[in-house]
């Protein structure tokens, strides 16, 4: 009997950053493997720590393509809100050729939408809310495309396991052990609603004792403080220009105007897709 071939692609939260095995990491991807068949799939992670959606579409999607999987899960779009060149359309054209490539090689596509970073960081609302808008523009596209696409689609931006401190590491954008085991169980559910997961649910208990405060604080302040430091150097300047026009559109009563525009930035996106001809079409 074949082996089930699955694949994933992404950024650090595929990578499986905050579930630690040995010297490297583990991740809701490989424990959702060891359950899609009765045997383990053929597991093969390709994500890594900073990736972008151009990252995906450019390294990733060809040696992904190239292993003729029969699953692939494509979770990004965070890393792309927390940079100063942030563009919903460029995003959008990427994840529309990303999962259109494994579709059309017959591949079931995952996907989710992911909680908004601002919120998990614990930033002041004036900083928060332009980095959660962005958050709900690149989920707006994921599950418009998604559906384009017939995705598995997870809705990991909701639910009581975002607010939940148990499920997420030291840094609050990575889930811990339990955090990832979550994401596994859930994609688990939906596969096996629908028939395309016959193996054992993951189990949600740790394999390990989850990390003391002590060593939370310690992560913080060694490796934690570097992972920070290399995304603020780049975002810092811009998340202020943001704010700075938080404050002027609350003190004008203008603040529905940028949802406004983030709404129409969504439709903008998308509807260049729309009109963009597929090979599949031609």
């Amino acid at each position: 009997m074949t082996r089930v071939r699955f694949v994933a692609l992404g950024d650090s939260l595929t990578e499986g950053v905050g579930d630690p095995l040995g010297d490297g990491w583990r991740g809701w991807a490989a424990l959702l493997a060891a359950g899609l068949a009765e045997e383990p799939a053929e597991f093969t992670n390709l994500a890594l720590s900073g990736a972008q959606s151009r990252d995906v579409a450019e390294r990733q999607l060809p040696a992904g393509l190239a292993l003729r999987p029969d699953v692939a899960s494509v979770v990004v779009g965070v890393n792309d809100t927390l940079r100063r060149t942030f563009d919903l359309g460029a995003v959008a054209a990427r994840l529309d050729t990303v999962y259109a490539a494994f579709t059309g090689q017959g591949a079931l596509l995952l996907t989710a939408c992911l909680p908004d970073p601002g919120a998990m960081l614990g930033l002041p609302g004036v900083l928060a809310r332009p980095l959660a808008r962005r958050q709900r523009a690149v989920n707006a596209v994921v599950h418009a495309l998604s559906d384009r696409y017939g995705a598995v689609h997870l809705h990991a931006c909701e639910g009581d396991w975002i607010t939940d401190r148990a499920m997420w590491s030291a840094d609050r954008l990575h889930p811990g052990e339990r955090g990832h085991r979550q994401l596994a169980l859930r994609f688990h559910a939906l596969l096996a609603a629908s028939g395309d997961a016959t193996g054992p649910a993951p189990s949600p208990e740790n394999d390990v004792p989850a990390p003391t405060r002590s060593a939370n604080l310690w992560w913080l302040a060694t490796a934690g403080t570097g992972w920070v430091a290399r995304r603020c150097t780049d975002l810092l300047p811009q998340l202020i220009t943001l704010a700075a026009g938080e404050l002027r559109h609350h003190a004008r009563g203008t603040s529905a105007r940028l949802d406004l525009r983030t709404s129409a930035a969504v439709s903008a996106a998308l509807a260049a897709l729309s009109t963009t001809k597929r090979p599949e079409a031609a």
